[in-house]
């Protein structure tokens, strides 16, 4: 079975407005750039009829193929899974509300073919974002960095060009939580970087919203998490944001006694994330001696038999 130059992974999650309009943008960029391709739209229990319209994709276009979940597996294992399934030379992720813009596909296959084993596009500025998002972001980078052993690269949202041999080696890691961004620092690849002014969505709705980015900033520095072992780091995080009112009133009121409340508040805080990032560890160690994968699939369509 002959291995296509490139792979083009693309997740979806209620993409109905953005389906049928990214996979032509995508396949016109990948006949300009390269002599073979194959596109994967992986479907992670969209509800809004996106499943429908990529089974109509399918039967018309035999360069698309289709990997549909179970039900939602989240946004780290769902988009990693479909990444790991591609078969090509090289192989891109990117999303499917044009936020990763299709032009720079050229871009990444230029610096790849010239040597980088993964080119990663970075973000020069959001359109649309605003002060809160900005900020959040900000302080989530340098959380990581401060915190984290192999910190993902700032701006970097984990659109670009993967070579073969870095999605095998990390695919071998067998991650339950991958965060792929982080892996990438981690694998020690060298990294190229292709600013990118990114465009506000095309149609629909975000889904990063900020308990979305929040669970990635967590997940880079305990390698992932979930349910009740996030308590303590919810928890915290409301202590923190208690001790700051707390010490804006004691800067107001000129008050030793709320200024010591926000002191001693700030530091359960600190107690109470540390606790949670433990827990985090924990849970993930208990993950990988379970042995799920990264998704249950409900069916492949457009697949080679082998695969």
């Amino acid at each position: 079975m002959t291995r296509p130059e490139l792979s083009i992974v693309i997740p979806c999650f209620n993409e109905i407005e953005n389906v049928d309009a990214i996979v032509a943008a995508v396949q016109t960029e990948a006949e300009a750039h390269t002599y073979s391709y194959e596109i994967i739209l992986i479907d992670n229990g969209s509800t809004d009829g996106s499943r429908d319209a990529i089974r109509r994709i399918c039967t018309v276009n035999p360069y698309v193929r289709a990997i549909l979940n179970t039900r939602n597996f989240g946004q780290m294992r769902s988009p990693t899974h479909g990444i790991y399934q591609a078969r090509g030379c090289a192989v891109i992720g990117m999303c499917a509300d044009f936020q990763d813009p299709p032009a720079v596909i050229g871009q990444l296959v230029a610096l790849w073919r010239g040597g980088a084993k993964v080119v990663l596009a970075q973000r020069r500025a959001e359109q649309g974002a605003g002060p809160l998002l900005k900020l959040t972001r900000g302080a989530g980078y340098r959380v990581l960095a401060a915190m984290s052993d192999h910190p993902p690269l700032p701006n970097v949202t984990g659109f670009g060009l993967y070579d073969r041999e870095v999605v095998d080696t990390l695919k071998r890691w067998n991650e339950p939580e991958p965060f792929f961004r982080g892996m990438l620092v981690e694998s020690g690849y060298p990294i190229a970087l292709v600013p990118v002014e990114r465009p506000e969505r095309a149609r629909g709705e975000s889904k990063n919203g900020f308990a979305p980015l929040l669970g990635f900033a967590l997940s880079g520095l305990a390698a992932s998490g979930k349910s009740l072992l996030r308590l303590p780091i919810i928890l915290s995080l409301w202590a923190f944001a208690i001790a700051g009112l707390l010490l804006l009133a004691s800067l107001v009121l000129l008050s030793a006694t709320l200024l010591g409340w926000s002191v001693g508040l700030a530091g359960f805080g600190v107690l109470l994330l540390i606790l949670g990032l433990i827990g985090d560890q924990v849970r993930l160690l208990a993950e990988r001696t379970r042995g799920m994968p990264l998704v249950i699939e409900e069916a492949r369509l457009n697949f080679p038999p082998s695969s």
